[in-house]
């Protein structure tokens, strides 16, 4: 597949960002890469339709990180100012963004500075202002923080790239990205590119205010999901999920588990009762301060903790190698939530393996879930010895 796909190298990027990419060993370019750089690169707005996974985030990187190399700042810079601003729904997101252009940029002088919430905001500004900044990396809501104290300028933005348009909209932060553009210079001014995993009305219509004549790039996924991943869902009881879980996580073959649940309580509860049967795990969900959130993933990344235990919105911006295998708890409300949660397994071709639990309260979502992947799912009873009670 590769072979038909163009190198890097064709693209003459700026030497500085290619010696970079070969450094993480990039020779090709994915699909959506290789039908939006050629009109980025040449300044292009674009709107771009392409699941997780799918190779857009270094995509767009790619665009603004040479366009910033290939165009001098202006004369007058001042601090507090940026030249790119990339919009992303949560935290973690916008975290490992940044992370990637870091190490896009290992060879550029380049600034890059991320604007997330649950951080501390002074911290942030002194960030901001402590040298001439390039890229924010930042969530809608604490940027309008900046927006609203003056602490940041974006009437010199040259790029604006809004990730996952359809998950921002979800959250209802679309009224705090209309006020974040009005800020900037007028879409003819500037370049825009624009990505979501979905393109319903809402989504195109929003596109349309902010794009100048966009190119538009949609990648189907050529397989919903991943086909290195195995999934079974396990029909049990709500009282007998707990045991299951406890039972499943003792088996050695779990090295590294993502446990998935709907509702904060839930993920906290379930944390409560692994720990009190001495199992590391940590916890992600949206009352976790961010500092605490950073070092549950590297906790987890580094093998500390063996067990991660989230919600959707926390879990959403985890890319992490080597997960052995995802639990969904409790089945996700949304097919495309399910499609994101499995998506945690089976990265960079190695295999893994997805276990849902179904019980009387949530088995009706099967029938979804399968529209939406396409294909039946393989529903059973647990082995005996996997129900087994825990003292």
């Amino acid at each position: 597949m590769t072979d038909t796909l163009p190198t890097f190298e064709q693209f003459k990027l700026s030497p500085l960002l290619q010696r970079a990419i070969a450094d993480l060993g990039f020779t090709h370019t994915t699909p959506i890469q290789a039908q939006v750089l050629h009109f980025t690169l040449a300044g292009h707005d674009a709107i771009g339709r392409a699941q997780t996974g799918t190779g857009k985030t270094a995509a767009f990187l790619i665009t603004l990180i040479n366009d910033l190399l290939n165009k001098a700042p202006a004369q007058e810079r001042y601090l507090g100012e940026t030249r790119a601003l990339v919009l992303a729904p949560t935290r973690e997101l916008a975290l490992q963004i940044a992370q990637d252009a870091q190490q896009l940029t290992k060879y550029c002088n380049l600034r890059i500075v991320s604007l997330v919430g649950g951080m501390d905001y002074d911290k942030q500004k002194q960030q901001l202002y402590s040298d001439y900044v390039d890229i924010v990396v930042a969530t809608p809501g604490r940027l309008m923080d900046f927006v609203d104290q003056q602490a940041i300028y974006l009437d010199m933005l040259e790029v604006l790239v809004i990730d996952e348009a359809d998950r921002l909209l979800d959250m209802g932060f679309i009224p705090a990205i209309k006020r974040i553009v009005r800020f900037c210079p007028p879409k003819t001014h500037r370049q825009t590119l624009f990505f979501s995993a979905t393109f319903n009305q809402d989504v195109l219509n929003l596109a349309e205010q902010w794009l100048f004549n966009p190119v538009k790039v949609e990648i189907e996924p050529e397989q919903v999901t991943n086909s290195t991943v195995e999934q079974v869902i396990y029909i049990v009881s709500a009282e007998q999920k707990y045991d299951l879980l406890y039972n499943l996580v003792q088996l050695d073959t779990f090295e590294r588990v993502i446990v998935f649940a709907n509702r904060r309580d839930q993920v906290r509860r379930l944390a409560e009762m692994l720990k009190h049967h001495r199992i590391s795990c940590g916890v992600l969900s949206g009352e976790v301060p961010q500092e605490k959130r950073v070092k549950t993933l590297d906790n987890f990344k580094s093998g500390k903790t063996r067990v991660l235990v989230a919600t959707d919105v926390a879990g959403r911006g985890i890319h992490i190698d080597d997960v052995s295998h995802v639990i969904n708890f409790t089945l996700p409300e949304q097919a495309d939530d399910y499609v994101h949660r499995i998506g945690r397994t089976g990265r960079g071709g190695a295999t893994g393996v997805s276990i849902s639990f179904a019980c009387e309260d949530d088995a009706f979502l099967i029938p979804n879930l399968e529209a939406a992947i396409g294909r039946k799912l393989e529903c059973t009873h647990p082995p005996q010895a996997l129900l087994q009670k825990v003292r």
